[in-house]
């Protein structure tokens, strides 16, 4: 029998941190495709994007930025490249498909749902702000809420999906997205495998611990059985131990500077960093770190040549 190959996703730079919390976190164009090119070279073959305005490290959906990046992380790796659909709360859906529907990628990542997703605990934390709209879009997310609706959903996987040939991330942040995803799939708007995100620690979502990565686990097998691939994101210092565990478990991990500015006690220098950690790890309990073509063979993607950049 063949042995378990693990994928490892990196999340280069999300919209969730800001510029001020670290010096590390990528933000120009030439610092991501820097950042994702070091990570997959260190053993990432999923890279899982978000673009930044240069000027102030503010996130943005503008498809221009994206395409300053994104062609050559192509040519530099083999690595799978997975366009954010979710943006920020802030961002409109049409704004936040523009970039993928011009790029046409092999994967997207998709919430599977409304939520509250609050970063505004972030402000707790004393701090020098670089620039004014840091704590103003932290303080939004009291007040906002990440609409990703039934007909939202059905637009993304109708326009992108069957449009473009993209398959996704979907990202389950608690045990309701997995009975939504289950709703599509009896639909017959996906089919496997697919590839879900347990994501804990958000706050608005399900919380980061053992029993609620376990839950999350059995309630997927009875839904899904067999037909997906699971993978694990958890925020903060919570990120190393839960993906550990879930890598133990069966699954697929995650790591970036959009889910932890850490590497151990200290700031990672990089998102490669945050890789290597994980690897050591997944070294350790004797399990293989899927190449990008493997993960490209276990997800079904339709690869690398049929995207449009």
């Amino acid at each position: 029998m063949a042995a378990r190959k693990v994928i490892i996703t990196c999340a280069v730079t999300g919209s969730v941190h800001t510029p001020s919390m670290s010096p590390y976190l990528p933000v120009t164009p030439d610092q991501i495709a820097t950042d994702a090119i070091a990570a997959a070279e260190a053993g990432a073959s999923i890279l899982h994007l978000h673009a930044r305005d240069p000027r102030d490290g503010r996130p943005t959906a503008d498809p221009d930025v994206y395409m300053r990046f994104l062609p050559r992380i192509k040519q530099a790796t083999d690595a799978v490249i997975n366009i954010t659909t979710g943006g920020s709360s802030l961002m409109t859906l049409d704004q936040r498909l523009a970039a993928p529907l011009r790029a046409e990628p092999e994967m997207c990542s998709l919430n599977m749902g409304s939520m509250n997703f609050a970063l505004f605990p972030m402000l707790d934390k004393p701090r020098e702000w670089q620039h004014e709209w840091e704590p103003k879009l932290l303080e939004a997310t009291r007040d906002t809420i990440f609409k990703n609706t039934f007909a939202d959903m059905e637009s993304v996987l109708e326009r992108l999906g069957k449009g473009c040939g993209t398959r996704f991330e979907f990202e389950c942040y608690d045990v309701g997205h997995l009975y939504s995803l289950a709703h599509f799939r009896d639909r017959g708007l996906v089919s496997g495998p697919l590839f879900i995100q347990f994501v804990l620690g958000i706050l608005g979502g399900i919380g980061a611990d053992p029993e609620n990565l376990v839950h999350m686990k059995r309630i997927a097998d009875k839904l899904f059985g067999d037909s997906y691939q699971f993978s694990v994101l958890a925020a903060g210092r919570n990120q190393m131990p839960l993906i550990s565990i879930a890598a133990a478990m069966g699954g697929n991990v995650r790591v970036g500077l959009e889910d932890s500015l850490y590497d151990g006690r200290q700031l990672a220098k990089s998102n490669a960093d945050q890789v290597r950690r994980i690897r050591g790890i997944l070294d350790g309990l004797s399990l293989e770190v899927a190449t990008p073509t493997e993960a490209r063979d276990m997800l079904a993607l339709k690869g690398g040549d049929r995207v449009a950049f």
